[in-house]
């Protein structure tokens, strides 16, 4: 029973923006149903204004969805674009990771003109949609942090553990689908909540697509699923992260005749963008959790200019799916070449009103490509 508490409680993706007001125990037995997904109404209550709140979002967010919706939809549709028309392409565990990851982000950006809508005109979708758009961020959200500690790993082992890895080459490449297929299924299980507790919810001005939480005593369910959103999309990436790429600094330093300086430069790059979009939100989510608990913001002000923030914030860490492309794809030499084959491939076939699939370019061995393994570094 408590399990089916928790999952009743996830939260909508829209209200990873909430500063964490709807704690229903700190005002007299009001229901969960009483609060849109961006903030808790306070205004209702008669504590606090927040229509300057909904003003920012509805010019803020829409413009700003659309662009990372298109420049990421351009980025992740090149990288599953040469996946389907290199020959001999998806051939390695790596490969496998970041296709995935590609039609991850995919789907993730598909979302974005929903929720654009919703802040600029409310939800006109109906509830089937509101329940399926809201499954689909979820699911794509956690298959990509998933997606990213795993290409960490194996990263790792290619580079750490060479020896082995080419040894058991083909294994590696049947467990690696396997890895996916496990991460696609626990991102749809951690969607499961979405599908059930997502409503279009009539608001004084507009609709809103919003999960409808149930009132909780000490407002422990919406703390333990945050605590879940932070652990599971920042905190497991991040630390995985950390060791993997540490210890693969310190091998390249112990490295003879390769370019070693590039893929330094490589590594700082995937971890830096990683922090600096991620770890804003994520801090975000830590004090909404804390104010969900006690309470410790009350002064109107200072919880509009929270809100803002966090929808900012939000904001940044939606970036990173449209950086992932060229951090984890573009930025590999051999990657780059078959883009530029593949386009000068499709500019003949389509003089001559056909289109050829050309074969992939050899990678050229190095401690970093594994040979066959980590096109993402081999430089």
């Amino acid at each position: 029973m408590y399990l089916f508490y928790l999952f009743s409680s996830v939260f909508h993706p829209k209200d990873m923006m909430a500063s964490g007001f709807d704690d229903v125990t700190t005002f007299d037995y009001l229901t969960a149903s009483d609060f849109t997904k961006d903030e808790f109404d306070l205004e209702d209550t008669g504590l606090c204004e927040r229509d300057s709140v909904r003003m920012f979002r509805g010019y803020y967010e829409p413009p700003l969805y659309w662009l990372i919706f298109v420049l990421g939809a351009v980025g992740n549709l090149m990288v599953v674009w040469i996946y389907v028309h290199v020959r001999n392409r998806l051939k390695t565990m790596t490969d496998v990771y970041l296709l995935n990851l590609a039609i991850a982000d995919l789907l993730f950006l598909g979302t974005l003109p929903f929720w654009a809508t919703d802040a600029s005109t409310g939800w006109t979708f109906g509830l089937a949609l509101c329940k399926i758009v809201s499954a689909i961020y979820k699911i794509n959200f956690f298959s990509s942090m998933l997606l990213l500690t795993c290409i960490s790993i194996d990263r790792y082992i290619a580079i750490v553990r060479a020896t082995k890895a080419q040894n058991f080459k083909m294994k590696r490449l049947f467990y690696s689908k396997l890895i996916c297929l496990g991460v696609w299924m626990l991102s749809v299980l951690l969607a499961i909540p979405e599908f059930l507790f997502a409503q279009v919810k009539a608001e004084k001005e507009k609709p809103t697509c919003s999960m409808v939480y149930w009132a909780n005593e000490k407002n422990i369910t919406k703390i333990l699923v945050l605590s879940l959103q932070i652990c599971m999309g920042f905190c497991l990436p991040f630390l995985v992260m950390c060791f993997c790429y540490s210890v693969i600094i310190r091998t390249l330093l112990q490295a003879k005749n390769f370019e070693k300086h590039k893929a330094l430069r490589v590594i700082f790059a995937v971890v830096a963008v990683f922090v600096l979009s991620q770890l804003p939100y994520n801090g975000a989510l830590v004090v909404e959790a804390s104010q969900a608990a006690n309470m410790t913001m009350t002064d109107c002000k200072m919880l509009r200019q929270f809100d803002i923030a966090s929808q900012v914030l939000q904001s940044l860490a939606y970036t990173h799916s449209c950086l992932n492309p060229f951090l984890y794809a573009f930025i590999g030499v051999r990657f780059r070449k078959d883009l530029l084959s593949l386009l000068r491939t499709c500019t003949i076939g389509l003089g001559q009103g056909q289109l050829i699939k050309v074969q992939g370019v050899p990678k050229r061995p190095s401690v970093m490509s594994d040979t066959e393994t980590t096109p993402a570094l081999s430089l």
